[in-house]
């Protein structure tokens, strides 16, 4: 009895050792607890064990090596597989932020102030060419007008050299003529240049209010332009919070764009206010130098006048020595 037991031990031993070297190494981890069940099996009797363990035993080694090769392939490929379904989900929901689509999807109050501030941009742009060549023709002519009379010796031969030219020094010429002409018969020479340099004063002073047109203007652009574009942005994000407050969700997907729309304005408005100023300051001292050279031709002007008064009493004394 104890030698059929022990025969029957020794076969199902050698079925595990040969189901064991068949089966995968990942099989034999799930493999090593069947000997015990096997082990544990033995019959009472003498030849059924013998028979019966072998069939027993190669179902659960089948069994066992069976369901560990499908378990690799899924474990690999499952945390790379909702990557690109995300990205493919995300990516149409982007919204392109360009300044054109910011400006066409914001507030109507905020599109006014960035058209308003455009507009105002323009117009510094135009003052600065326009003033740029007036400016420059203006000293251009001045100029050679004061270099023309340079050597002339009374107010006639100046409007000679001249001839039939506009301009600021043949207007002093005219003026300092029409004051000699109306104070004929006077002996107070220093009555005369003083009602002339009157007259000079004036022309000066218009010619300063003409040279200095379109700088209010940018004067005004540059000082306000800033504060009307924070008036923009902080009307356009007002709109963004209560377009938060309706959407409840703070997401920035759904708060950048607003905010980006509003900083526009003040990007528009720093724009128009940065040339403004520096066109400003240019203009302030290109007009400056301007009016020194129409303070020449003042001077100029007043000493031809002086010249032919005294002449005309050289004049009048030789002939009363006569």
């Amino acid at each position: 009895m104890k030698s059929m037991t022990f025969q029957a031990s020794l076969a199902a031993a050698a079925m595990l050792a040969a189901a064991w070297l068949a089966s995968p190494v990942s099989a034999q981890t799930q493999t090593q607890p069947a000997p015990a069940q096997s082990v544990a099996q033995p019959a009472p009797a003498g030849p059924a064990p013998a028979a019966t363990a072998p069939s027993a035993l190669a179902p659960s080694a089948s069994t066992a090596a069976a369901p560990a090769a499908p378990a690799g392939p899924p474990a690999a490929a499952g945390p790379t597989t909702p990557k690109p379904d995300v990205a493919t989900a995300v990516a149409p929901a982007m919204k392109e932020l360009s300044p054109w689509v910011m400006f066409m999807s914001a507030d109507v109050i905020v599109k006014a102030v960035m058209i308003g501030l455009a507009f105002a941009s323009l117009v510094t742009w135009t003052v600065f060419i326009a003033k740029s060549i007036e400016l420059s023709v203006a000293s251009t002519k001045l100029r050679s007008a004061l270099k023309k009379t340079a050597e002339a010796r009374s107010l006639a031969e100046a409007q000679m050299a001249l001839g039939a030219k506009e301009g600021i020094l043949p207007s002093f010429l005219v003026a300092a003529l029409r004051e000699a002409r109306m104070s004929a018969g006077l002996s107070s020479d220093a009555g005369i240049k003083e009602r002339a340099a009157s007259s000079f004063a004036e022309i000066v002073r218009a010619e300063q209010r003409r040279i200095r047109i379109g700088m209010g203007v940018l004067a005004t652009i540059g000082s306000t332009s800033p504060f009307v574009g924070l008036f923009g942005t902080v009307w356009g994000i007002m709109n963004s919070f209560i377009g938060i407050s309706k959407s409840q969700t703070t997401n920035l997907a759904v708060v950048a764009p607003g905010i980006a729309e509003a900083l526009l304005a003040t990007a528009i408005g720093l724009v128009a206010a940065i040339p403004a100023v520096i066109i400003y300051n240019h203009f302030a001292r290109v007009t400056k130098g301007y009016l020194e050279l129409v303070s020449r031709a003042s001077g100029a002007a007043g000493r031809l006048l002086s010249r032919d008064l005294d002449r005309s009493h050289g004049s009048v004394h030789s002939r009363a020595a006569e």
